[in-house]
């Protein structure tokens, strides 16, 4: 389990950092490329708080609170137990998040951002952010019919 939790994490890492390296590659700072007309863009910016920009420039409590959120999640929801291949992943893309955004923090200070939804002035993001959002989301979905199940009612 715990060697395809570790390919499964790797890959989803190398994924994001692939995409944000290729970004900081081939767009300047601030530069826009629509995709979907009035929808979607790539926007490459520097994000150095979290989501719309909370707690700007406080790196070091960022660092230090992905470093205790990844031993909480190891601990508490990895370490000896019995993860079904769904939870693998899910747990691989909650950890790939959350040392991909991490990876950008300890090596330029800031999270590289580039999906840019445009509606409703949303925050812009990146694969690490998407990672995250969709395993916490599917995790509470299995937790609360697994607590379901478990109660008899089902």
């Amino acid at each position: 389990m715990y060697k395809k939790l570790f390919v499964y994490t790797v890959i989803f890492l190398l994924i994001d950092q692939l995409s944000k390296g290729l970004i900081n590659i081939y767009m300047n700072l601030n530069q826009s490329i629509e995709i979907i007309p009035n929808f979607l863009s790539l926007t490459y910016v520097h994000n150095t708080g979290a989501a719309f920009s909370i707690l700007e420039g406080a790196k070091w409590f960022f660092i230090i609170m992905a470093m205790i959120v990844l031993n909480v999640i190891y601990l508490f929801f990895i370490k000896d137990k019995n993860l079904k291949n769904g939870e693998i992943i899910l747990y691989s893309l909650l950890l790939s998040g959350i040392l991909g955004n991490l990876i950008d923090r300890i090596v330029y200070g800031y999270v590289i951002d580039f999906i840019d939804v445009n509606i409703f002035n949303f925050a812009i993001f990146n694969l690490a952010d998407s990672f995250i959002v969709i395993a916490v989301i599917l995790l509470i979905i299995i937790g609360g019919k697994n607590a379901r199940d478990n109660s008899g009612n089902k």
